[in-house]
């Protein structure tokens, strides 16, 4: 049997990665304080997977294999087992630092821990612990089954061997890794979120409506998704969270978020998750 995987979080990046490592022959266990949350979290996955049959992409037997292969918990002891636990809560810098705190307590000696961050530094996060050459980013893509990129991230710490693992089983669950320095907002989200954001600048100035805005992108630039659609997607709350910390850590006025974006967040308007962005996604 292939070695466990914890991940803590149930939510929409955390039962991704769940998935893709239980469709790939990993036992993993499902952590969330939240019982409705696993619960999502588990249906979610099998409503994904049996998409995935109905393309072809999954037999039945394949799909029932991986499901039998999640274990829910509410209690972080059961990352004890794991060799390898991926942190994929919200994007808290603290709430990450007290989950991390608690997992050197409780995993196992010699047990990676990865963190699933869009831009928290590695290195702050390994410093929470007593094992730092064993701590790791691993930043998804969303739809964790879908894409193919994961971001790996070295903190200052983490040592050669530890890299090495993280890199192959991202290519044991056919990703491509791709390593990357740890500097705020690493590589996807340092290119990506300053185009979001001046988006979000073009329509709070009435450059352009929303649709306006992303068929340019869709259409002139060959994006398969507009910015302000794939900011709902995301979700504003998170693109919000990004370039504070990319703001913050770099000191550079271009990452400083659009006062549009902190209203729309504001007013609980966080995109599809909530119902309404900068597109409404109530109906």
């Amino acid at each position: 049997m292939a070695d466990r995987v914890a991940v803590i979080g149930a939510g929409q990046m955390g039962n991704g990665i769940a998935h893709a490592f239980a469709q790939s022959g990993f036992p993993v266990t499902m952590i969330d304080v939240s019982a409705d949350a696993l619960a999502r979290g588990r249906s979610t996955i099998e409503k994904n997977m049996e998409r995935q049959v109905r393309k072809g992409a999954l037999d039945e037997a394949t799909r029932d294999a991986a499901l039998a292969r999640i274990t829910l918990s509410e209690q972080l002891d059961a990352a004890s087992d794991a060799v390898l636990v991926v942190e994929a809560a919200t994007e808290n810098r603290n709430l990450k630092f007290d989950i991390f705190r608690s997992l050197d307590r409780i995993a196992a000696p010699g047990a990676i821990l990865a963190s699933n961050t869009s831009s928290i530094a590695i290195t702050e996060i390994a410093a929470c612990t007593k094992r730092p050459e064993l701590v790791i980013g691993m930043h998804f893509m969303n739809p964790v089954p879908v894409m193919k990129l994961v971001e790996v991230i070295r903190g200052l710490a983490t040592s050669d061997e530890t890299t090495a693992r993280v890199m192959e089983l991202a290519g044991a669950l056919g990703k491509t890794p791709v390593e990357v320095a740890d500097y705020p907002g690493f590589v996807a989200n340092r290119i990506l979120m300053p185009m979001i954001n001046e988006a979000v600048y073009c329509l709070m100035e009435g450059v352009g409506s929303a649709e306006a805005i992303d068929t340019v992108m869709k259409l002139g630039m060959n994006h398969p998704m507009g910015p302000l659609t794939l900011a709902d997607f995301i979700g504003l709350d998170t693109c919000l969270a990004i370039l504070e910390v990319m703001h913050d850590g770099l000191g550079d006025p271009k990452y400083r978020p659009c006062p549009l974006l902190r209203k729309y967040v504001a007013a609980g308007w966080l995109g599809k998750k909530s119902g309404r962005g900068f597109y409404n996604y109530a109906s």
